[in-house]
C-alpha cells in the first residue's frame, strides 16, 4: 500500500480496464482471494488513519464495494474495534463473494444496524464501487450525507460513492478524507470534483499487475531538472514574443512576459494590442517592448490573447505563423468564432509546429460548440477531443488540469489549489509554457512540466503571504 504522491508518474486506469484486470485476476486465484486482500487493505489503513477510534461505522452498498466492508469489518473486529454495519443490500440479490463476506463478517460477531450509530471516530465509505452511474438516493443518500455532515475522518473504498471513476464528475458524492483505491488507480479521483471528493489518495494494487500501456492516462510526473551549461548564452534559450494587452488590459500581457523572462526565456519581446500602451515596463525593463506588428515572429515562441480583447483577432495570423505558439484567453475565443482560423490552428498542428491551447471549461465549450457543463462531465474527452481538432497540445485548466496530446497521451496534473483561482495566473502559465517552448522543448512535454511547476508553487506559497499573479510571474 502506498500514498500517492505527485513525486512521480502514476498511471490511470479506467473502468473497463479495470474489469479487465479484475476478471483476470480472479481466474488465476482462489474464489473470493480479491475481495478478502481489499478488505484487510481497508481494514488496515483505516487503523493508521485512525488507530485510536473504537467505533467504526461502516456503510455496505449491495454490490461487491459492500463486500469489502464486510471484510473490513471482520478484520477490525478481531482487532479490537467496534465495527458496526449498515448494510442496504438484500441476500437474495447480493453477489457471490459480497455474500460470503457477510457471512465472514456475521460468524465474526460484527454488529450489523439499521441505522448508522450515534457517534463514531471513523466511517468507512463501501456504498458504491466503479460501475456505479447513478447518483445515491433515499437511504444510500441519507447516509452519504451522516458521513458529509460528520467531522470524523471518512474512508472511501475504492472510491468515494457517486465519484465517477472515468471523469470525476459528482453525483452526491461522499466528501472522503482518505480514499483507497484498489487494484489500479481511476482518473477520476484526481480532476473535476475528485480531489475534493477523495482528499488523500492512497493505492493497494492486491498483487494485480496493470499494464502502463494500456492505462488512460497518467499522473504527470516531475519534470527533469537539467543544469544550463556554462558554455550557453541567451540565444541558447530563444525568443519570446507576448501579444496580447488591448486597451484596459496590459496587466495580462505584461504578466505573461514577465513569467516567461523568469522562467528562462533568453530574450522576450511583449507587442501590446493597445496602441497607448507604454513603451518600456518601468518595473521590468528586461522586457522589449515593440509594437506588435513589427516584431518578426516566425522564429519565435509566441504567448497570445494574454488580456486581447477583440484586437487579437487582427494579430492571430501572424502570430499563426510562429515557429512555436501558445494560445490564450482571448485568442481562444477569436478561434472558436472563426471557422478560418481553426483551420488555421489544425493545420499549424498537421505540419508539426508545435502548438499549445490553454482553454479554461468555458473556453473549451466554446471551442467544441458546447457548454462548459459538458465539458466539465467529461474533461478528459473534451481535452483529447480538442488536441485531435486542432492537431496540438491542449491543456485544460482546472482541478487535476488536463493535458492532451493529438496522439491521444492524456496526463492528469497532480499539483495545485484554489489559491490559484485568481485573475492573472492563467497568464503566468501561458508565459511559463512559451518559455519551454522556445528552449526547443517538445510541446507536450513543455506543457506538462509548466502546468507541474505552477501548481507546485502554489502548494508551496507561504501560508501567510497572499499569492498574487505578479508573486507567482517571478518565481
Amino acid at each position: 500500500m502506498r500514498r500517492v504522491t505527485p513525486d512521480r508518474s502514476w498511471p490511470l486506469h479506467d473502468e473497463a480496464e479495470i474489469r479487465r484486470l479484475e476478471q483476470a485476476a480472479a481466474a488465476a486465484l482462489p474464489p473470493h482471494t480479491l475481495m478478502q486482500r481489499a478488505g484487510l487493505a481497508v481494514a488496515r489503513l483505516a487503523l493508521a488513519i485512525a488507530p485510536h477510534a473504537r467505533t467504526v461505522w461502516i456503510a455496505c452498498g449491495p454490490g461487491n464495494n459492500g463486500g469489502d466492508g464486510f471484510e473490513a469489518a471482520l478484520h477490525l473486529k478481531q482487532w479490537g474495534k467496534d465495527p458496526i454495519v449498515t448494510w442496504l443490500g438484500e441476500e437474495s440479490s447480493a453477489p457471490a463473494d459480497a455474500l460470503a463476506s457477510l457471512q465472514r463478517a456475521r460468524a465474526a460477531g460484527v454488529r450489523f444496524a439499521a441505522q448508522a450509530p450515534a457517534q463514531w471516530e471513523l466511517a468507512i465509505d463501501a456504498l458504491l464501487g466503479i460501475g456505479s452511474k447513478r447518483a445515491p438516493e433515499g437511504a444510500m443518500l441519507a447516509q452519504v450525507e451522516a458521513m458529509n455532515a460528520s467531522s470524523a475522518p471518512v474512508l472511501g473504498v475504492d472510491l468515494p460513492s457517486g465519484l465517477d471513476a472515468d471523469t470525476g464528475h459528482a453525483h452526491a458524492a461522499v466528501r472522503a478524507s482518505h480514499t483507497l483505491a484498489l487494484v489500479a488507480l481511476k482518473p477520476g479521483l484526481f480532476t473535476a470534483k475528485g480531489r475534493d471528493a477523495a482528499g488523500e489518495v492512497w493505492f493497494d494494487d492486491l498483487q494485480v499487475t496493470g499494464d502502463a500501456d494500456s492505462s488512460l492516462a497518467i499522473l504527470s510526473p516531475p519534470p527533469e531538472m537539467r543544469p544550463r551549461p556554462h558554455a550557453s548564452h541567451k540565444g541558447s534559450y530563444g525568443d519570446v514574443a507576448v501579444i496580447g494587452g488591448a486597451p484596459g488590459m496590459a496587466g495580462a500581457a505584461l504578466l505573461a512576459a514577465r513569467a516567461a523572462l523568469h522562467h528562462g526565456a533568453g530574450r522576450v519581446f511583449l507587442g501590446f494590442l493597445d496602441p497607448a500602451a507604454p513603451v518600456l515596463a518601468p518595473d521590468q525593463p528586461d522586457l522589449m517592448v515593440r509594437a506588435w506588428d513589427s516584431v518578426e515572429l516566425a522564429p519565435m515562441a509566441v504567448a497570445c490573447g494574454c488580456g486581447g480583447g477583440d484586437a487579437v483577432r487582427r494579430a492571430l495570423p501572424r502570430a499563426l505563423a510562429a515557429r512555436a505558439l501558445v494560445l490564450d484567453a482571448d485568442a481562444l475565443n477569436a478561434v472558436a468564432a472563426d471557422p478560418q482560423l481553426q483551420a488555421l490552428v489544425a493545420a499549424r498542428g498537421r505540419r508539426g509546429a508545435p502548438t499549445v491551447l490553454t482553454p479554461h471549461p468555458l473556453e473549451a465549450a466554446r471551442l467544441l460548440g458546447t457548454d462548459a457543463g459538458s465539458v466539465q462531465r467529461d474533461r478528459l474527452e473534451a481535452a483529447r477531443e480538442l488536441a485531435r481538432r486542432f492537431a496540438g497540445v491542449v491543456v485544460l485548466k482546472g482541478s487535476g488540469s488536463v493535458i492532451a496530446a493529438p496522439q491521444g497521451r492524456v496526463r492528469i496534473n497532480p499539483t495545485g489549489n484554489a489559491r490559484l483561482a485568481i485573475a492573472g495566473t492563467g497568464d503566468v502559465l501561458a508565459g511559463w509554457i512559451a518559455a519551454r517552448l522556445a528552449a526547443g522543448e517538445d510541446a507536450l512535454e513543455a506543457a506538462s512540466a509548466a502546468v507541474y511547476l505552477h501548481g507546485l508553487a502554489a502548494d508551496r506559497w507561504p501560508a501567510d503571504q497572499p499569492l498574487t499573479a505578479s508573486a507567482l510571474a517571478s518565481k
